[in-house]
């Protein structure tokens, strides 16, 4: 199949701008006879056709900024969108929220729907599926055609668009350093599979803290849980099958289906396994002990996502993506043992 032209790539070509390549392409007065000659031979020879999104972007100003989300019930996602609501709320903007539900096809659909005209620009954390599949056409044609778009949480390195995370890695490595500062010998890691980005990188700290600290790696320890089965059951089997006196999950519902099975199991939290969650929602706070974990921040990621997509929006002209990281910090309950 022969690459698809755009204005963008049009514009590199040449090394003008791509308002430059639109005005040549519309027969503008503004551009000189010789570059229009040269650009439109170059479309003609490469079959360029106007993309209607692009078209529609150039009139496009609904006042209103489209959110693709995995889920509504996790707490850090609904928390980002308090904190988006409140910077576009404060600048005349209102927001549309679309589920993805961890769907590829469904993320797909989503984003076409609003980038048809709905919304001047999106905010996209994207689906599981989609980081499996590891297929991101969907999210190049909006960068093709300068769509504003700003990615968060669970990104993707190579796209190049203004994304706004968490330092998931220094944040994980200060939770595994806390269980090995207060004695834990033997620490599990529960979990996302490899292909979900944030689990990479907060296994990515774990393994860092255990190496710091001299201490070997064990991959029996490490449980990477399968949400499209049931997750309490593949933790049960890391219980069943490893012994340990510390866990860092990787989120909150597996630190706290942890805990639960640890009781269950006749354990004493936490005199006899200390457990550390990641994220600090309301489950965090009810668990029984409370649980230690790494806080996340939901609200100030949203702000910083809404604040980069305004500027994009209302920028008169094009600049570099830009990638805005959040720290983290730890607090400290009773689901772990004091120094």
């Amino acid at each position: 199949m022969r690459p698809k032209i755009t204005l963008k790539k049009i514009a590199k070509e040449f090394n003008v701008s791509i308002s430059t390549v639109s005005k040549a392409l519309k027969d503008s007065h503004e551009i000189g006879i010789e570059l229009k000659e040269k650009i439109n031979t170059y479309a003609k020879l490469h079959h360029y056709k106007p993309n209607s999104l692009a078209v529609r972007l150039q009139n496009q100003q609904s006042k209103v900024i489209g959110i693709v989300i995995p889920n509504i019930v996790h707490h850090f996602f609904s928390t980002v969108i308090q904190g988006i609501e409140e910077v576009t709320n404060e600048n005349g903007y209102n927001v549309m929220i679309c589920l993805s539900n961890e769907s590829f096809d469904k993320e797909v659909m989503n984003i076409g729907m609003l980038s048809n005209g709905s919304v001047d620009g999106l905010i996209v954390s994207m689906s599981k599926e989609t980081q499996r599949n590891n297929s991101y056409d969907h999210i190049n044609e909006l960068i093709d055609n300068d769509f504003p778009l700003v990615m968060f949480d669970r990104v993707k390195e190579e796209l190049k668009c203004d994304k706004v995370i968490i330092d998931d890695v220094n944040g994980s490595l200060n939770a595994t350093d806390h269980l090995i500062e207060i004695g834990c010998k033997k620490i599990a890691l529960i979990t996302t599979p490899s292909h979900v980005t944030v689990g990479q990188l907060r296994r990515k700290g774990y393994v860092n803290a255990l190496q710091k600290k001299g201490v070997q790696v064990d991959l029996d320890l490490i449980a990477e849980i399968d949400e499209r089965q049931n997750i309490q059951d593949q933790i049960e089997e890391l219980f069943e099958e490893q012994e340990f006196d510390g866990i860092f999950a990787v989120n909150e519902v597996y630190a706290v289906t942890a805990m639960n099975i640890a009781r269950n199991r006749g354990l004493n939290i936490p005199e006899d396994i200390s457990i550390i969650g990641f994220t600090d929602g309301p489950i965090s706070k009810l668990a029984i002990p409370p649980l230690t974990t790494v806080v996340q921040h939901g609200f100030s990621m949203g702000k910083q996502a809404a604040q980069l997509l305004l500027k994009r929006i209302e920028s008169k002209v094009s600049y570099e993506p830009q990638k805005v990281v959040l720290s983290t910090n730890l607090k400290i309950r009773k689901s772990t043992k004091s120094v």
